[in-house]
């Protein structure tokens, strides 16, 4: 049976109601409920933190008796295993619930359709499928974590329009506006992680935390390091943690002094095994990876087939032939080796143009 414009209507709600745990609900995915009896919304939710009620519990919490023989409209099937918190499969079977509508199933192979098999053991009428696109991108970090064991990474540049990213002198700060930085902290802030290169701190020593943005928590900072160069005095210490990654094997005592983590992934040449960090992150629950990095690192991480989607803001300007390029990439003898890209969105930031692009072989 198709879903009526009602249904819709509904789910679309759901999802913005998920939207407002954009930046809190990692490693959890980001869920919104709603719960309708007799074409009116008697209950709302979404899951605000990790360890914290799921989005059906405070939506039935708001629908109270309303919730019996209601609609409920929920954006990631209800879970049926028990974690932090119990079961949300056995909550709405418990409230008398008649019908869940869910947007898509969950991809954690703990729950992936037993929470919608549980309900229909119970004679609830469930259905899957409504805006499931949408959900899915709200939750391509978790779905790519559950689906290939690594984070979704998004690289984050700035550039002008002839693509360079600083003079050759190294000046950079600032070839975009206020406007377009200030979105990259939202970007930043929706992120479980931020991954950058030691030649980036060594040149710019930024701070890489989340500013401006209504955030509790802040995201891991990573740094590739292979020889172990980074400073302790660094500006990444100041706020939040960071974790080192390293080719050599040798406990970076002034580093771990500050806190900071540390984990060495060497790979046949000495460097870090990049495929093998993501993997890394992923068992450590970062479900979205926002890179920014220098040209070195970026390139490296396209050659490695791991980048999923390139964030870029453009600057109306043109830095010239000597400036110093985005990424550091081989050349091609050919045009069709070359790294095709899906352009997503383009939208004006300022003065300047956000173009968000996903490379065509990605999939959460």
């Amino acid at each position: 049976m198709p879903f009526s414009a009602f249904d819709h209507a509904c789910m679309a709600e759901a999802l913005r109601l998920a939207e407002r745990g954009l930046y809190s609900t990692s490693p959890n995915p980001r869920v919104g409920c709603v719960i309708v009896r007799a074409g009116q919304v008697v209950g709302r939710g979404w899951h605000e933190r990790a360890g914290c009620a799921h989005a059906e519990v405070h939506a039935l919490g708001e629908a109270g008796e309303l919730a019996r023989g209601a609609t409920v409209y929920v954006t990631l099937e209800p879970c049926s295993h028990h974690g932090r918190t119990p079961p949300c499969a056995d909550a709405l079977i418990a409230a008398g619930v008649s019908r869940v509508v869910a947007a898509m199933e969950d991809p954690n192979p703990l729950v992936a359709g037993a929470g919608l098999r549980r309900l229909e053991a119970a004679g609830i009428r469930t259905e899957c499928g409504l805006l499931a696109d949408e959900a899915r991108e709200l939750n391509i970090g978790f779905v790519s974590r559950m689906r290939r064991g690594r984070p979704w990474l998004r690289l984050k540049a700035a550039a002008s329009l002839d693509g360079k990213t600083a003079l050759n002198n190294g000046a950079s700060q600032w070839i975009t506006g206020p406007e377009a930085r200030q979105d990259g902290h939202r970007w930043r802030a929706r992120a479980c992680a931020i991954l950058t290169g030691i030649g980036t701190v060594r040149s710019d020593d930024p701070r890489l935390d989340v500013r401006g943005v209504d955030t509790g928590r802040q995201p891991l900072k990573v740094v590739v390091d292979s020889r172990l160069e980074l400073s302790p005095t660094a500006r990444l210490f100041e706020r939040g943690r960071v974790l080192v990654v390293s080719a050599r094997n040798e406990p970076p005592q002034p580093l771990l002094d500050q806190g900071a983590d540390w984990v060495c992934l060497p790979d046949a040449q000495g460097k870090v095994d990049l495929a093998a960090l993501l993997q890394e992150l992923g068992r450590r629950g970062i479900n979205e990876l926002h890179g920014e990095a220098g040209p070195r690192l970026n390139g490296a991480l396209f050659q490695a087939g791991l980048v999923d989607e390139l964030l870029l803001y453009l600057a109306p300007c043109l830095l010239g032939d000597k400036a110093r390029s985005l990424f550091h990439l081989p050349e091609l003898v050919s045009l069709e080796a070359r790294l095709n890209l899906d352009i997503r969105s383009l939208d004006p930031v300022g003065r300047d143009v956000r173009l968000l692009a996903r490379c065509t072989e990605a999939r959460p």
